[in-house]
């Protein structure tokens, strides 16, 4: 059998191995219940305990006030793009509410631009003119703002939020997809949040969605059933079949957490290893980091050469070495490690002394 390799992948993205041997041992037989998860009825005795404890974790872990709602949904972060303004932007005439986005990258650009078909949005501010590289000053919400949305972490290009921007009595809305639990974050101050799991939280095909209970509502008849967070809500997220076991793992993965030490542990562990990275690529005379320090994403770390044949080479030669999914997006090229919660210290380590060989067979 090969032996595993560090997966720097943005995503689906590696889970920690005790997960992963808990949830081999538990296939057949999870619960004591004589069945695996992807066998339940999701309606059954097995599996509400397996959801609710889920739940539970999460809020203990992230520290969720009781006047919010946890919803364990499908569709991505992506489809949260359109849920959000059609939940909290649309009036039963259907005219067009005020919303504001603050655009910090693709993913950012792409949720103002779906909400642009239910809402009147406006871009307030936008990184875009130096390559997302930075993330720009958070400009007041409009009076008439029903919500104002931002991405805490910008997977593509290696940003994040590093203060959570004022917007009084608007509601805050945040894309978490890839930080989720990689540091304490106060709930109480967003209005909304949501990520997709396969980042910091499980496999692919969850979302979650964390959001305060005022802003559940009936909207117009014309919106499709399960794009209704009333529904869901009501249903426990249980409208239809949930993604059970993609829910199952989610438990797991947030009981490693506990067992780490929480959510003050996790942040340590994933400070010091992007400070080792960036330390690293601050003093290299081959590969930089392209974006600003002060806004530097604990997670996704995009590095370069500038030579795209060269940076070819790199992940290519690395792949070999045990350290695959180091490519670039496809939109921005050059090198990316995500290093979420479950990738090890030694896995970054391992990283570096390949990038300290690699620059010196190829520094000019």
């Amino acid at each position: 059998m090969n032996k595993r390799v560090y997966n720097f992948s943005a995503g689906p993205s590696m889970l920690p191995v005790a997960v992963l041997e808990r949830a081999a041992a538990e296939m057949t037989n999870a619960n004591g219940t004589g069945q695996s998860v992807m066998e339940m009825s999701h309606r059954s005795k097995d599996f509400k305990p397996i959801i609710d404890h889920a739940e539970a974790m999460l809020r203990e872990l992230m520290e969720i006030p009781g006047n919010y709602k946890v919803l364990f949904l499908q569709g991505g972060a992506s489809l949260q793009f359109p849920m959000i303004p059609l939940n909290l932007a649309v009036r039963e005439d259907g005219k067009k509410q005020k919303v504001t986005y603050v655009d910090t990258g693709v993913w950012a650009s792409k949720a103002a631009e779906e909400a642009s078909k239910y809402a009147e949005v406006r871009v307030a501010a936008s990184s875009k003119d130096k390559a997302y590289s930075y993330i720009p000053e958070a400009p007041a919400p409009d009076t008439e703002d029903v919500y104002y949305h931002i991405t805490w972490n910008n997977t593509i290009v290696g940003t994040k939020w590093n203060k959570i921007p004022n917007t009084g009595s608007v509601p805050l809305v945040a894309d978490i997809s890839s930080c989720i639990l990689s540091e304490p974050l106060d709930v109480s101050k967003f209005a909304l949040l949501y990520a997709g799991a396969q980042k910091n939280l499980g496999p692919a095909g969850v979302t979650v969605v964390i959001i305060r209970e005022d802003l559940i509502k009936k909207v117009p008849d014309w919106i499709p059933t399960m794009l209704r967070y009333e529904i869901h809500a009501k249903e426990g997220s249980m409208y239809n079949t949930p993604p059970c076991y993609g829910i199952y793992i989610i438990g797991l993965v947030l009981d490693w957490m506990k067992e780490q030490g929480g959510l003050a542990e996790i942040e340590r562990r994933n400070r010091e290893k992007a400070t080792l990275l960036y330390d690293y690529l601050d003093q290299s005379k081959l590969f930089r980091s392209p974006i600003r320090k002060e806004d530097r994403s604990l997670m996704n770390i995009p590095f370069v050469i500038g030579n795209a044949d060269l940076e070819a080479q790199f992940v290519k030669e690395a792949a070999a070495s045990g350290l695959v999914n180091l490519a670039g997006h496809r939109l921005v090229g050059g090198m990316r490690a995500s290093i979420y919660n479950a990738m090890p210290k030694e896995g970054v380590l391992a990283l570096i002394d390949f990038m300290k060989q690699f620059e010196a067979a190829h520094r000019s």
